[in-house]
């Protein structure tokens, strides 16, 4: 409790990630992702590898698979005509496929965390600002938060095709503050993996993580954070207990 209420001291505005932090989407991304992979004639991704590769943007994701497959296939020789195609030359259409499937989709097959939406809503009571950034193509959370009936407490929404670097990449964390109008020591980032606390530390940032979303595979109470959550609802009161 100290660390927290050393390091959220005078907290003006809040900044939510989407996925995994607000809500579990893995089942959105499995079921575009292999309707992707069948429509382009490959093999299914194990769901274990789609989760441990979320977090840093669609583009990331989509290639990160296909370089996957292609060595898979290398390595296990299943012909010529399946390794022939490179990862770049299939980019493109796989890009395209899977925003398609994924639209299609949006919602569907995920669900908000329990305590998220008393946390904003006890947030929102309390008057802070509160912007969502996500790595996520910014269409895409748009849709998400309205089919979640979340968009009604956020300002600023930005995706990761929002600005020129994605997370953890400082620069989206520094923009959002500028769109809510607070500094980044005032501002805190609220996430689930060590991608949006790399941003928010090289930011300036004070940065709180949640421990039930997706951290490619990894602990994310590893990660230095002012504070890990197994359940956002508590946010509010110990915003409030460290600024009193």
């Amino acid at each position: 409790m100290s660390s927290l209420a050393q390091d959220l001291t005078r907290i003006e505005a809040v900044i939510f990630d989407l996925d995994g932090t607000m809500v579990h989407t893995l089942g959105d991304f499995q079921v575009a992702l292999h309707r992707t992979m069948a429509d382009l004639g490959l093999p299914p991704v194990s769901d274990k590898l789609i989760e441990e590769t979320i977090g840093k943007g669609s583009e990331h994701l989509i290639r990160s698979l296909l370089t996957h497959q292609h060595a898979r296939a290398e390595a296990r020789k299943v012909g010529q005509a399946f390794t022939a195609w490179s990862v770049d030359a299939l980019f493109e259409q796989a890009w395209q496929t899977y925003q398609r499937h994924y639209l299609e989709i949006n919602g569907q097959f995920s669900s908000v965390y329990p305590g998220v939406t008393l946390a904003l809503q006890a947030l929102a009571a309390q008057g802070m600002p509160m912007a969502c950034l996500t790595n996520k193509p910014r269409s895409f959370a748009l849709a998400l938060l309205k089919e979640k009936a979340l968009d009604h407490f956020f300002g600023p929404v930005f995706g990761g095709d929002s600005f020129e670097r994605k997370k953890p990449d400082p620069l989206p964390v520094l923009k959002t503050c500028e769109a809510l109008g607070f500094p980044v020591a005032k501002t805190l980032m609220v996430g689930d993996s060590s991608n949006d606390a790399r941003a928010a530390h090289a930011a300036g940032c004070p940065v709180v993580l949640v421990t039930y979303g997706y951290n490619h595979g990894q602990r994310v109470q590893d990660t230095p954070a002012a504070a890990w959550l197994d359940s956002l609802a508590v946010l509010p009161h110990r915003l409030r207990a460290a600024n009193y």
